[in-house]
């Protein structure tokens, strides 16, 4: 049996003390944001997962964050959101790792993954079954949602297809003339993911500039990392000898992907070629790539706000939109 990860495994392999570390996860405020940084990404990559106990000192709100953290380095941006806003003493944060919904058969959150007691809870990236959001309001337990959302739940998501539009139109500004949508697969069809919606609004934004869907290619990776947008380059390689081609990816590692891909085969990008990626992480930065980027940090930031307020009993359920802006790069 595989031996579960502890804090002292979190703490050796980000360089820290275990009291270091314990702060980190649970009382931000205390530690330098370099230091925390470091701690979460240490976290995330062993999928550490810490489990409530007692002891919290009194006074003190306890609340859990749940999300994909180690499939997705886009939320540990949005946890870096919710730690700015949460960083006090009265509050202490408890991360929980979960896998990616798009590789599971059964994708909806239908039990909490932890035991013990909690004030608060966001969860991020994961769809909610509706019968866990009547639950947790009959718990009476305030719980916000980010990138995700449930018509009984405070939920702050990205408007998809306006920033699907945005990418097609700077696409066909730059005359790119065929188009192809690169995304992660999906195990389950039981809910829309933020993927299946950016494609949707993608082809709709197209059709308003007269393509077609023969016009359009839809190619789906096995995942979401570097090594599957390398992969899915081939069908873009043999439609750019007779076209300009413009390509969205679901996340900015598809389209690094591609953008590698296409360049180990002798593809000009962004001359018969432009790739745009999606989040517009550090990734973005050191490659130039053209991107979607989303308020990453400022979903986090709204989700925790919203969530204070529902714990001293000032909130309504909301759905909050925000959107996403195009930054371009040298990959269009």
């Amino acid at each position: 049996m595989t031996r579960a990860v502890t804090l002292r495994d979190v703490a050796e392999r980000a360089g820290v003390s275990i009291a270091t570390a314990s702060n980190a996860l649970t009382k931000p405020g205390r530690v330098a944001a370099e230091t925390r940084d470091r701690v979460l990404e240490s976290a995330a990559w062993l999928g550490y997962e810490q489990l409530v106990t007692a002891g919290t000192p009194s006074g003190t709100r306890r609340i859990g964050v749940i999300a994909p953290f180690t499939t997705y380095t886009s939320y540990s941006e949005r946890l870096k959101g919710v730690l700015s806003v949460t960083g006090t003493d009265s509050i202490e944060a408890i991360v929980f790792d979960h896998p990616s919904a798009s590789r599971s058969p059964s994708p909806r959150l239908a039990t909490l993954p932890f035991s013990g007691n909690l004030d608060g809870l966001i969860i991020m990236g994961i769809p909610v079954d509706t019968d866990l959001a009547t639950r947790l309001i009959v718990r009476e337990l305030p719980t916000v949602l980010v990138d995700t959302d449930h018509p009984l739940l405070t939920s702050i998501v990205l408007d998809e297809a306006y920033g699907a539009k945005l990418a097609v139109d700077h696409l066909v500004e730059q005359g790119y003339t065929r188009f192809a949508y690169v995304t992660e697969g999906q195990v389950s069809k039981d809910y829309i993911s933020q993927g299946r919606k950016r494609r949707a609004g993608f082809s709709r934004a197209l059709a308003e500039h007269g393509y077609g869907e023969d016009q359009i290619m839809l190619i789906t990776s096995r995942t979401g990392d570097l090594r599957s947008g390398a992969s899915a380059v081939d069908a873009v390689k043999e439609k750019s000898t007779r076209h300009r081609v413009g390509v969205l990816a679901g996340h900015d590692n598809l389209a690094a992907g591609m953008v590698a891909g296409l360049r180990e085969r002798g593809v000009d990008v962004p001359g018969r070629v432009g790739v745009i990626g999606w989040d517009g992480g550090d990734l973005v930065e050191a490659l130039g790539l053209t991107t979607m980027r989303q308020p990453l940090v400022e979903t986090g930031q709204l989700g925790a706000e919203r969530l204070i307020a529902a714990l001293n009993d000032t909130a309504q359920v909301e759905r909050v939109v925000l959107r996403p802006v195009l930054r371009k790069g040298v990959t269009t």
